[in-house]
């Protein structure tokens, strides 16, 4: 039985895979799965009818396993492991909130305009953790040298993270972070990222009207 699964298309290209990270997160899953999978690109901004049928909320992604939609990219990734144990891909739960700040501290100091509200200082904060973490374990990933849903997590945020401040702000992870450096490096040379990343312009189209509304 196919899995079917509903992402966000890109702002202003409609049959392109676009800027949602939470979407990624789902089909990187289903890359370092190995699983075949159809895939549907929702614009969010005209949701068809037989979307909204199965998603009422017009939230993405959502995903057919077994006959049914299920929403909700933690319940998703959690469902494809329980169901399709090889390779695992469950964090160890002492890891599992490693870098969980980072993109909403991204997010605020992205839509800042006020260089005086400690929102860089935030994300430095937790990006500096992240190097700290990466620093004292043996990596090249969060849990070790075997990839894991943190960072399938991580990956498509980290992404967004790169492209957008470096568009918008011209700002980039600072050279004092190393191993925060190696890796995003790491984590953008698989193979499923490479294969599943939006486009730069894709990402910056979609944060465009959250920066600049």
């Amino acid at each position: 039985m196919a899995l079917e699964i509903c992402v966000k298309a890109a702002v202003g290209a409609p049959d392109h895979f676009g800027d949602c990270p939470f979407s990624h997160r789902a089909i990187l899953t289903l890359e370092e799965k190995n699983l075949t999978y159809k895939m549907h690109l929702i614009n969010l901004s005209d949701k068809p009818q037989w979307f909204l049928d199965i998603s009422p909320q017009g939230k993405v992604p959502v995903l057919k396993i077994d006959d049914k939609w299920v929403s909700d990219s933690d319940v998703i990734v959690n469902l494809l492991d329980e169901k399709y144990p090889d390779p695992p891909l469950k964090t160890p739960p002492a890891f599992a909130s490693v870098g969980s700040k980072i993109f909403g501290t991204f997010g605020t100091f992205l839509k800042s305009k006020d260089s005086n509200d400690q929102s860089e200082q935030a994300l430095l904060h937790e990006l500096e953790a992240l190097e700290n973490h990466l620093k004292s374990h043996d990596g090249p990933f969060i849990a070790g040298e075997r990839v894991s849903a943190v960072d399938l997590s991580l990956a498509p945020k980290l992404y967004h993270l790169e492209v957008a401040l470096g568009h918008f702000k011209s700002w980039s992870v600072p050279s004092s972070l190393p191993h925060v450096h190696n890796y995003m490096k790491a984590l953008f040379s698989l193979d499923s990222f490479e294969k599943t990343k939006p486009e730069e312009k894709y990402v910056i189209s979609g944060w465009e009207p959250k920066v600049n509304p």
